[in-house]
């Protein structure tokens, strides 16, 4: 064995990151209070998208114009609650500044690609290996829009796109009735992603991922870490709700309550909590053929194994505040334009709805790195909106950080004291 290792969370980062470092060779615990899987966790409610094109960050070029409106309408696609604002001020403008040219969008996106570069085939080969294969699906996704105009109002995204070295293809109103009959007839044009794939069910398959760790030699520890026991710069323990772990490396992958325990090991990160909603319709009446993103509604549409996902909306507010179930029903309610076959008169017991906290950095970057009080400490975490698609690349470069070997993909980018 190499060592003992410790790992914070699991969610999906966790959960590979597990079974990375078992099948190289270390002794893994695996620490989190909460089910894999379960409701309580980003993992659980998120698009369902395992797309290589996500690599545009949230913020672009003119972003700091609509501030006011974020501000103004708690309903829109993007709203910071009143009250959280001077606590969130300093992380705000860091995000803006990120998106402020589009040469910053580009190298954000030239640092997120090779994280995502293949991903729906890494996940189809878990899901294979953990007995869930029919959970990973590559039929493609596609960006639908009123019409070619809408398309070419995003044109700087898709050109940072080509730039990076993506691809797609044009779908005219045509071939798009041809392929998705059931959509409303006001969507004429879409962009469609060869590469990308969906997961149709995205807590059932870190529920299963993390079963496949148990088989093959992970422990858990049903408990919430607290912090660390560092001797002389090397890590000694993991202190949780429940004791000592004793652990001779730690990960950090506990997703948006991660701010704390990187800050108990010396990295102050400004992680914060972007919210994030979804409503399912459970037996629908039609639905899209492959996954859809609709430009006026910016959210995923994904059949999964529940039902029909709308996921989306970002609620910038406090880890703890109450959920806004307005801003779910707005989802449903534009799920619905979306597919006129879908009845309007839906009962409440066919309609769930979810709130989770995606852990954001402002500059759309995960932080992966070792930590500034002892490099046995890696932070994981920090995904944003790629977090389940980003999983397994992110297992690996964990993996050869302890290791000790260079990673494949270059840290630079992700480096957690970038913002020292």
């Amino acid at each position: 064995m190499r060592g003992h290792a410790a790992i914070i969370g699991a969610g999906i980062v966790g959960a590979a990151t597990a079974l990375a470092l078992r099948r190289e060779g270390w002794d893994v615990t695996l620490i989190d209070p909460g089910e894999p899987g379960g409701e309580q966790a980003a993992s659980y409610g998120n698009g369902a998208w395992l797309s290589p094109q996500s690599v545009i960050p949230p913020a672009m070029p003119g972003t700091w114009k609509k501030v006011p409106g974020f501000l103004r309408d708690p309903l829109g696609p993007l709203a910071i609650r009143w009250g959280y604002l001077p606590r969130v001020a300093p992380w705000l403008l860091r995000y803006l500044w990120a998106g402020w040219t589009e040469a910053k969008v580009l190298r954000t996106a030239r640092a997120l690609k090779p994280l995502l570069d293949g991903a729906p085939a890494l996940h189809q080969a878990l899901a294979e290996e953990a007995g869930v294969p029919e959970l990973i699906h590559r039929t493609g996704l596609m960006y639908i829009y009123p019409s070619r105009a809408a398309f070419e109002a995003e044109a700087m995204a898709w050109r940072i796109r080509a730039e990076v070295g993506l691809a797609w293809r044009e779908v005219g109103e045509e071939e798009l009735r041809q392929r998705e009959p059931t959509l409303d007839r006001r969507y004429t044009f879409g962009i469609l992603a060869e590469q990308g794939g969906h997961c149709a069910d995205p807590g059932a398959y870190v529920a299963a991922l993390v079963a496949l760790a148990e088989r093959e030699g992970v422990r858990r520890a049903r408990s919430a870490a607290t912090g660390f026991r560092v001797e002389g710069g090397r890590l000694r323990a993991v202190t949780t709700q429940g004791g000592e772990i004793a652990a001779d490396r730690a990960v950090i992958a506990a997703g948006a309550h991660s701010r704390v325990l990187a800050a108990a090991a010396g990295s102050r990160v400004p992680l914060q909590t972007e919210r994030g909603y979804h409503a399912v319709i459970a037996n629908p009446e039609t639905g899209p053929r492959i996954p859809l993103m609709p430009s006026d509604g910016k959210m995923a549409i994904t059949m999964t194994r529940a039902g029909l996902r709308v996921a989306g909306q970002v609620e910038i507010a406090a880890l703890d505040a109450a959920p806004n179930w307005k801003r779910a029903e707005i989802l449903r309610d534009h799920l619905l334009r979306c597919f006129p076959g879908l009845p309007r008169d839906l009962p409440a017991e066919r309609v769930k709805v979810w709130m989770g906290n995606r852990p954001s950095m402002p500059d759309g970057l995960p932080c992966i790195g070792p930590a500034r009080n002892s490099g046995d400490i890696v932070l994981a975490f920090g995904h944003g909106h790629v977090g389940l698609v980003a999983g397994p690349r992110t297992a690996a470069l964990v993996a050869a950080l302890l290791a000790g070997r260079r990673p494949d993909i270059a840290l630079e980018p992700y480096d957690p004291r970038r913002f020292d």
